[in-house]
Order: C-alpha cells, then structure tokens, then sequence
C-alpha cells in the first residue's frame, strides 16, 4: 500500500515528485530545502535560520502523516560547505528529543535557489 502525503505547511513539490510517500508503515520525506510555505521564499541567510526552516518543514511532513520527529530512523543532509557543519548540527539536534537518527552528511556544489543546506529523511512507526 503506498499513499502520497501532502501538506500546504511545507513546500510544494517543484518537479515531478511527491512531498513524502507512506508505503508499509515508513514514510519516505523527499528532501526539504529552506523555504518558507507561506511565502515560498528561502527563509533566513545564515545556516542556523535555514536549518530551523528545514526542520519545520520536515515536521510538518511527519505531522501530516502522523509521525514524529521520534519516528525519523534516517536523515540524509546535503550542505553547502562543511565549514557549517558545527552550527548546523547544534541547531538539528534540538530537533529529536529519544535516539538520534542514523544520518548521512555530504557537501554538495550547487542546491536549489541557492540553499545552503537540503534534508530528507524516512521514518516509520
């Protein structure tokens, strides 16, 4: 069984690509930049205020699908330059309040509108 989630609290998809997929009790949250759902403008200059704007995205795909961020089992975090690498993980792990998600970070040349960071991550129950 596979259901699209959608929510109008994050991001709407820009290409051919769901916003998340539940499939079998896991859900599959297609990587989030910094932009504000409201406004649909990158929100913040600075890797913190990015940061934040990402994770509240990704709540808000964990919400629509009626998961946590305690439910996230893997994030995958593509960054602009790893000289950020220490404010960003001060500011993602506010996020997650049991055990830390297995994750994956690589710095990347070029990110969508210019972002200095994108997240995806799957969770499941």
């Amino acid at each position: 069984m596979r259901q699209v989630i959608s929510t109008e609290n994050a991001p709407a998809a820009i290409g051919p690509y769901s916003q998340a997929i539940l499939s079998n009790g896991t859900l599959y949250a297609s990587g989030q930049i910094p932009i504000n759902p409201k406004s649909g403008n990158i929100e913040g200059d600075n890797i913190v205020a990015q940061t934040k704007q990402v994770m509240e995205n990704i709540g808000n795909l964990l919400k629509a699908a009626g998961f946590t961020y305690d439910d996230v089992v893997k994030t995958t975090v593509f960054i602009s330059d790893m000289a950020l690498f220490g404010e960003f993980n001060e500011t993602y792990k506010t996020y997650f309040s049991q055990t830390f998600p297995a994750r994956s970070c690589v710095a990347v040349k070029g990110l969508p509108k210019n972002a200095l960071l994108e997240i995806e991550c799957v969770a499941c129950k």
